[in-house]
């Protein structure tokens, strides 16, 4: 179990960018972390992995008490492994030895096969001799969770690892990346700006507000019942309007279009997203958005029936 005990970290004593962070994670679990840029996701994931010093609190995975760079010559806690934004990778020898460089050259038949079971997971098999300066800045972003994979760490620590991926690769990079940690009951840390990386695949989700931990819990609660507007703007758009003198968070599929209501709104616009249009009204001097099967004509006069909203303000 990772044991994250009320650490403080700052990088100079006048900026805190992590105040008193208190959680666990059990051998197998997935957390996804959230929030804006800049409010310590990255940091969070240096801290763990023992890459920075903290001010305050320990770090302690079962009994073994993960320690900075004040501690040891080469930072890093050796049982986590950690995949960065900028890859580190060798860019002059090829995936294949990329990924093989962690692998034990006593044994390479069981490295080679180790190698060619982590080329199917992130889908790079065409490229196995590819040099890695000859590839696009996704593909080396998964060549980077590969090789990270190869000794299997208790726990992997992901900072944006699907930011640079396109998104025909990126739905079965996910499926298979995170069907893999649970078959093997690796543990993950998360830290993304895309929520289907949280609503989809994770079994805690960590928001952080601030440079503080606003909310720690089930994705499926946090989506259902957001603590405030801030925490249901990460999973869509989000509609914060008021009615019957009542503060309302509401998706935008939690607002339709009746002839059954004496609630009336008017077309601001309409936009295309594919499987539906989200539609811009006009309700009570509020903008509000909505989905539709259709576009809707600029102006017209509606009438709107709102579903169970989520928690208020």
């Amino acid at each position: 179990m990772l044991k994250v005990n009320h650490i403080s970290f700052g990088y100079s004593k006048n900026k805190t960018i992590l105040e008193n962070f208190n959680f666990t994670l059990k051998k197998g679990e997935h957390l996804c972390v959230m929030g804006e840029s800049g409010c310590g996701k990255s940091t969070l994931l240096k801290t763990i992995y023992g890459l920075l010093d903290l001010q305050k609190g320990n770090i302690f995975w079962n009994d073994e008490q993960v320690l900075g760079p004040k501690n040891h010559l080469v930072p890093g806690f050796d049982k986590f492994k950690y995949v960065a934004q900028d890859f580190d990778l060798m860019p002059y020898i090829s995936v294949s030895e990329n990924i093989k460089k962690f692998l034990s050259r006593f044994y390479p038949e069981e490295s080679e096969k180790r190698t060619q079971e982590l080329l199917n997971v992130i889908e790079m098999n065409a490229f196995a001799n590819t040099k890695v300066k000859n590839l696009s800045g996704g593909q080396k972003q998964r060549v980077a969770i590969a090789r990270a994979l190869a000794k299997e760490p208790e726990l992997l620590l992901l900072d944006e690892p699907f930011g640079q991926i396109d998104n025909f690769k990126k739905n079965t990079l996910r499926r298979n990346l995170f069907g893999y940690l649970k078959q093997n009951n690796i543990a993950c840390i998360v830290a993304t700006h895309d929520k289907n990386d949280a609503l989809s695949f994770a079994d805690k989700l960590l928001v952080i507000r601030n440079h503080k931990i606003l909310v720690n819990d089930n994705p499926k609660e946090i989506y259902h019942n957001p603590k405030e507007k801030y925490v249901a703007a990460l999973f869509d758009d989000v509609n914060e309007i008021i009615i019957n003198n009542e503060v309302r968070l509401l998706y935008p599929h939690q607002i339709k279009i009746t002839d059954n209501s004496n609630l009336s709104a008017k077309i601001v616009n309409s936009y295309f997203k594919g499987n539906y249009w989200l539609i811009e009204v006009s309700f009570n001097n509020q903008t509000v958005f909505l989905k539709h099967s259709s576009s809707l004509k600029k102006g017209e006069l509606i009438h709107i029936s709102i579903k169970n909203h989520l928690n208020s303000k």
